[in-house]
């Protein structure tokens, strides 16, 4: 909590980044994890996040210590990232994420994830039940562009068992890694476009768009606009409010004017940018929509509640979570 807002983070991950989880059969994987490394270096220079060693397989104790320690968050959604391009156990594993939420129950939910492209759709699907109904998982996260072929949001048969079975199961939230292509990707297959059929076709889910989809910004906005099951989520984005608040200024003004409050989600994807504390100060206490830019296009000021909402009141909506009972309560101990 900070200044009596609750934390409730849509988006950490236990990475990892290890020299043995990197794939030897792939050229391109050592280039992907310098990019990776270097992506948010500037980030990793706030107060107290100097010096963090990211190339390295990380536990769920240390992800904790920078979140919850150091971090003033209360809640956490620990992420699976599918991406097998370059490391043999995936970037975020599965175990890993659910490791930490059965380490800390009261402070971590499990997010699983699988590709239907690596593991073929019936054994992705048979992923998700063993992740949902076994392992708790409460949300799901798909990445679908890779350097070796990727697959589409909107594809019948490629997406939409993986759609359905999370239906079956009450899992109704799907999230997306959109835009910030790592290594040498292809940045069209990381386009938010291929959600819109997805969005008209499965109005009970909701679908978030992480990193609002950058460099897709204007195509993310124009999509939530519009779509009432889409969220935004500003997952390492917000944090640059530290180090470029004039453009996190711009995002979030027209995010706010557009899309609408209630449905912008803050993430951290600690602790690939460090703690989140430095962040969530600058944001909280000194964050403001420019004078000249709410004058120039028309973008409201962004108010006390509307922070209470992005870090932590849509996320504990769409999650069914009550987030002042959860910031009040004593956590558990580590297992």
């Amino acid at each position: 909590m900070i200044d009596g807002i609750p934390v409730f983070d849509c988006v950490i991950h236990v990475y990892d980044m290890s020299d043995a989880s990197l794939r030897d059969d792939e050229p391109t994987a050592e280039h992907a994890r310098q990019h990776l490394v270097a992506l948010n270096a500037a980030s990793r220079m706030a107060p107290g996040n100097a010096g963090y060693e990211l190339a390295k397989r990380w536990s769920p104790d240390e992800v904790h210590e920078a979140v919850f320690v150091r971090g003033l968050t209360d809640l956490a959604m620990a992420q699976t990232v599918p991406i097998y391009d370059w490391f043999t156990d995936w970037f975020a594993p599965v175990q890993a994420q659910y490791q930490m939420a059965q380490a800390y129950p009261d402070q971590v939910l499990f997010c699983g994830g699988v590709d239907p492209i690596l593991q073929g759709v019936p054994e992705a699907v048979r992923q998700l039940e063993i992740q949902i109904t076994e392992m708790g998982a409460r949300s799901i996260k798909l990445y679908n562009g890779h350097i070796r072929g990727g697959w589409r949001c909107d594809d019948p048969a490629v997406a939409y068992p993986l759609y359905e079975k999370c239906q079956e199961l009450g899992v109704d939230v799907i999230q997306f890694h959109k835009g910030s292509p790592f290594g040498m990707q292809n940045l069209e297959e990381l386009s938010p476009l291929d959600l819109q059929k997805a969005a008209r076709d499965f109005p009970d889910l909701n679908f978030i768009i992480h990193h609002a989809a950058i460099p897709f910004f204007e195509e993310t906005v124009n999509i939530a606009g519009r779509f009432p099951n889409i969220y935004v989520a500003m997952s390492g984005i917000i944090n640059f409010c530290l180090v470029a608040p004039r453009l996190v200024g711009e995002w979030m003004g027209k995010l706010l004017q557009q899309v609408g409050v209630n449905k912008i989600l803050w993430g951290s994807e600690a602790a690939l940018q460090g703690s989140p504390r430095p962040f969530l100060e600058a944001f909280v206490r000194d964050f403001e929509i420019p004078e000249d830019l709410r004058v120039g296009y028309g973008y409201p000021q962004i108010t006390q509640t509307d922070k209470e909402l992005i870090l932590g009141g849509n996320f504990a909506r769409l999650m069914g979570v009550d987030l002042d009972a959860a910031a009040a309560a004593e956590p558990a101990a580590a297992a």
